[in-house]
């Protein structure tokens, strides 16, 4: 494994996750909002999100990826689908990184055939220089380039997603 650095620190991540959650219970007042995190990387982002929000937040998780060792494969397989009905619900889906926008795109389409009343996205990490799709991310926590990224959910393998800050492998 290359060289390890320092991307976004818990500072920034931690005062960026509070005007995220401002916003959010701007455009969610008095309502519950369903948060439905894509395993695994989604967790710590969804959780330090959701323990900023007044509002009722009800989780709900879904598995999908297109990755095998690191590798995008370009097919996405569902190994984990939601259990519980979503219509008329509020839901937001908390991704850990947008890049090509494939995954997204795919599971909006499919959220759309569960009737919810609305579907927004957040996302921590935005990678711009790699979609392939174009997505509205309604709430959007930091762009970042095209570098190998881990922490704060993201993994390498499986490995390094407890790190508390972002950072990159050279």
């Amino acid at each position: 494994m290359g060289n390890m650095n320092v991307l976004i620190n818990k500072a920034r991540i931690e005062k960026r996750l509070d005007e995220m959650a401002k916003e959010i219970e701007k455009d969610y007042e008095g309502k519950d909002i369903v948060f439905l995190g894509i395993l695994k990387g989604s967790v710590p982002f969804m959780w330090e999100l959701a323990k900023r929000i007044k509002n009722n937040v009800i989780f709900e998780f879904i598995e999908l990826s297109s990755y095998k060792d690191n590798k995008d494969t370009g097919v996405l397989t569902f190994h984990k689908d939601i259990k519980d009905s979503i219509e008329g619900k509020d839901v937001i889906i908390i991704e850990d990184i947008v890049d090509t926008g494939k995954t997204i795109s795919y599971l909006l389409k499919h959220l759309k055939e569960k009737n919810p009343n609305s579907v927004k996205v957040a996302t921590l990490l935005s990678k711009p220089s790699k979609r392939v799709i174009e997505l509205n991310i309604d709430y959007e926590g930091f762009k970042v380039e095209d570098k190998f990224v881990i922490g704060f959910g993201l993994d390498d393998n499986q490995n390094l997603r407890n790190l508390p800050y972002i950072g990159y492998i050279e």
